[in-house]
């Protein structure tokens, strides 16, 4: 009896492939079902990203080798000329080359400016959040709303009060005369400078707000054992405090020149078309120019470049970090 109850518990030797198999397949069919399930779910995202992202630029990309309608639009015959109108220009028989660094001066000055607004940003918006990480938790709510405040109104609107302010009977001519510091009003207005006040002033809760989610999660006490320790201000801010809003510096950075690279409204009002940008001149080549191959290609241009910047600093920090 105990031998044939021995004989029943223990498989037999033909029995152990067959359940082995079966086991194979039932854990082959739960990964294919898990997949499924996986997808399903990622369905909707993988649908808006087509058609809101890829699909748009699958155009832009197939407009750019194009050549243009004659009023508009685009002919279906593949061309390169696109790419090549950004740096050379032909002459009146279309039969050579010369290079035409005009494209090149319009990006070049987009850049200056979307790093020059980018560091007037970093200046104004770090002692700003630094400032609303101090203080008390029931006063900071109070203090993010102002600073979001005034972007509740329309770009265009926030523009147009710059415009006022600006002006040669703005705000600070007419203090300045008032005060006797100047007899006429100066130009400010219509110029670089006035573009990069205005990229400032839009952009700047973009720098303000992440360096401050990055300063509320510091423990203030180190900053005391620092100064307790005879560490001198600059010391406590280099060891103590910006290791802390690194992340959220380098995101404040990012959010400010995208944006200011590729901006239009701003320049255009405040620079009076005669300082244009990526944006303006993008505008122009879908607009009077009515340049749809040209245009396209300037806008993937623009986005390489910004992808370029963005590798490379993704590669530097990944570099960093694995050197600890």
């Amino acid at each position: 009896m105990a031998a044939d109850t021995q004989a029943l518990a223990s498989p037999s030797p033909a029995g152990a492939p067959r359940e082995t198999e079966r086991l194979r397949r039932a854990k082959a069919a739960l990964a294919r079902e898990k997949r499924r399930n996986r997808l399903l779910l990622l369905a909707p995202a993988l649908v808006t990203i087509g058609c809101v992202g890829l699909l748009p630029l699958t155009v832009i990309l197939v407009y750019s080798f194009l050549e243009p309608g004659t009023y508009g639009g685009v002919n279906w015959v593949f061309s390169g000329e696109a790419y090549v109108q950004f740096l050379f220009e032909r002459d009146l028989f279309e039969e050579t080359l010369s290079f035409n660094p005009a494209y090149l001066e319009i990006f070049g000055r987009s850049l200056l400016l979307a790093l020059g607004a980018t560091f007037g940003a970093l200046l104004v918006g770090f002692p700003t959040a630094y400032f609303i990480a101090t203080r008390p938790p029931g006063t900071r709510n109070l203090w993010l709303f102002l600073i979001t405040l005034p972007f509740w109104t329309n770009l265009l609107i926030r523009t147009y009060a710059m415009m006022l302010i600006l002006r040669d009977e703005g705000v600070i001519n007419i203090a300045l005369m008032e005060v006797g510091v100047i007899s006429e009003p100066m130009i400010l207005i219509y110029t670089d400078g006035a573009v990069l006040l205005g990229l400032v002033y839009s952009y700047l809760p973009f720098m303000v707000l992440p360096i401050y989610a990055a300063l509320e999660k510091l423990d203030f006490r180190l900053v005391e054992a620092a100064y307790d320790l005879y560490a001198t201000r600059f010391r406590v801010l280099r060891h103590v405090i910006l290791p802390v809003a690194k992340p959220g510096i380098v995101a404040g950075c990012i959010l400010v020149f995208i944006p200011g690279l590729g901006a239009y409204i701003t320049p255009q009002l405040l620079g009076g078309g005669k300082s244009l940008m990526i944006g303006n001149m993008i505008w122009q080549q879908f607009g009077a120019s009515r340049n749809w191959p040209f245009g396209s290609a300037s806008a993937l241009i623009l986005m390489a470049i910004v992808m370029i910047a963005l590798l490379i600093y993704v590669r530097y920090a990944g570099r960093k970090r694995a050197h600890g």
